[in-house]
């Protein structure tokens, strides 16, 4: 690292070297960097920095979203300026998927530095302290709680991604003061100053009238995210204690949820539906979760679908199930005919994957190689489990196991020339009583025992 910044304001020069010094310290030592860059100015002032600071640990990435003319013509300009400071460049382009424009390109981007980060990179973006600001009004006027009022954080660690905005606390007016001096080269992006898009319209329409009145609104309004991000973590920590109190990322006792108040229900529910996705839901739909899942009749089969997951009520728990292992009974066929068992041989159904083993008490070894039959219940069946005297409803057998009702579609009956042998659940094989059974045979044993309703 140089010992000397390009000379802007000394002393805010001096502030901000200091303050990117501490902030590497959170870092690995061997962590490097990769800069999203635009083009835009504030990108390409930090482009310039940080080939400066770490002229060996850069990569930069410019991401053409290829919704303008001249994206393509950006990209060239990125490369080139790359060039100049000897910094490696990859141009990216996406496709923005239909819907919010300004959603869908971001996801895009995020995908795109996504698939180009490597282990030990961090990704630096260029926001300044009027984007936190903007941010934190925008997520106010559509009704965000703490966790969208905490707007960006500086250092954002996630899942498979570490984010650093170096620039959050300077000014967009220091900002252009620096590249000017600097003759820092950059792109004008005309759909920054469209009002049709959400930012631009509070930039351009909202932000002078309402600085007018509040001078340092911009620095009020920063101060606040950082206030709310304390606030979010705090209660992180709450809900991290309710949600082992009460259960897993998959479901929740109700009756020990029951127990929190209002408040902690409803941050409770966003949080755990949020799951590992980026966004909360909405509070009508939190809303929607209580009033017609959990607290819907008893009696009742209710569900509600959110993001990819349904949310189910069952036996005084919340489930949180894949959208297609819920509605996976519409769509799986399980009759099989002529199925040949061999011992140790693996085989997949629809409740897991079984594997042929020798047990004390098992099915004859005569009907290994024969021809069986492997088919879904239809409903009136009657099961006499081996070891049970008489024969019982399999409905009866099957609400007794607590199997959850979305998973019944993949219980699988057993049989030879109309005799049942068993019958394959998500909670393994259950041996039927026949003229089959005989010590030292085989039975079907459920590989995956900690397979999940997910």
């Amino acid at each position: 690292m140089r010992s000397a910044l390009p000379a802007f304001n000394e002393v805010w020069q001096q502030q901000f070297r200091s303050n990117f010094l501490k902030k590497l310290q959170n870092f690995p030592e061997n962590s490097s960097f990769l800069i999203g860059c635009s083009g835009g100015m504030d990108s390409m002032l930090l482009l310039h920095l940080m080939s400066f600071l770490c002229p060996e640990k850069v990569r930069a990435i410019y991401v053409d979203h290829q919704l303008q003319s001249s994206s393509e013509q950006w990209g060239e300009f990125v490369l080139a300026q790359c060039q100049q400071l000897n910094i490696p460049c990859i141009v990216q382009a996406v496709n923005v998927a239909e819907g919010n424009l300004e959603s869908q390109a971001r996801s895009a981007r995020y995908q795109a530095y996504s698939q180009h980060i490597q282990p030990n990179e961090i990704l630096l973006l260029a926001h300044h302290q009027q984007d936190q600001a903007e941010t934190l009004m925008l997520r106010l006027l559509s009704g965000a709680g703490i966790h969208g009022l905490s707007a960006m954080r500086e250092i954002d660690c996630r899942e498979n991604l570490t984010i650093w905005r170096p620039l959050l606390n300077i000014s967009h007016e220091q900002i252009c003061q620096w590249a000017t001096q600097l003759n820092v080269q950059n792109i004008q992006d005309p759909t920054n100053n469209d009002t049709h898009y959400d930012r631009a319209w509070c930039r351009e329409e909202l932000w002078h009238i309402l600085q007018s009145r509040f001078p340092k609104m911009q620095q009020a309004l920063s101060r606040t995210s950082y206030l709310m991000q304390d606030a979010e973590d705090i209660l992180h920590e709450v809900l991290q204690q309710d949600l082992s109190a009460c259960g897993n990322d998959i479901e929740l006792d109700l009756k020990i949820f029951n127990q929190f108040n209002a408040p902690r229900q409803r941050q409770l529910l966003s949080s755990w539906m949020k799951g590992e996705g980026q966004y909360r839901p909405s509070f009508d739909m939190v809303e929607r979760i209580q009033n017609e899942v959990i607290h819907s009749k008893k009696d009742a089969q209710a569900s509600l679908h959110w993001n990819g997951f349904y949310y189910v009520r069952y036996q005084e728990k919340l489930y949180r199930i894949a959208k297609e292992d819920y509605l996976a009974e519409k769509t799986v066929s399980g009759d099989l005919e002529n199925i040949q068992f061999q011992l140790n041989r693996e085989i997949p159904l629809l409740s897991g994957v079984y594997k042929i083993q020798s047990e004390n008490i098992g099915l004859s070894s005569a009907l290994l190689n024969e021809k069986l039959i492997i088919e879904q219940r239809k409903g009136g069946e009657k099961i006499h489990l081996y070891g049970r005297i008489g024969s019982w409803p399999l409905k009866k057998a099957i609400q007794e196991a607590h199997i959850f009702p979305w998973q019944r579609h993949t219980i699988q009956i057993l049989s030879i020339d109309n005799v049942m042998l068993g019958v394959f659940t998500p909670k393994g094989f259950w041996l039927a009583q026949s003229v089959y059974c005989e010590a030292g045979g085989w039975q079907p044993k459920l590989m995956n025992k900690d397979q999940t309703h997910r």
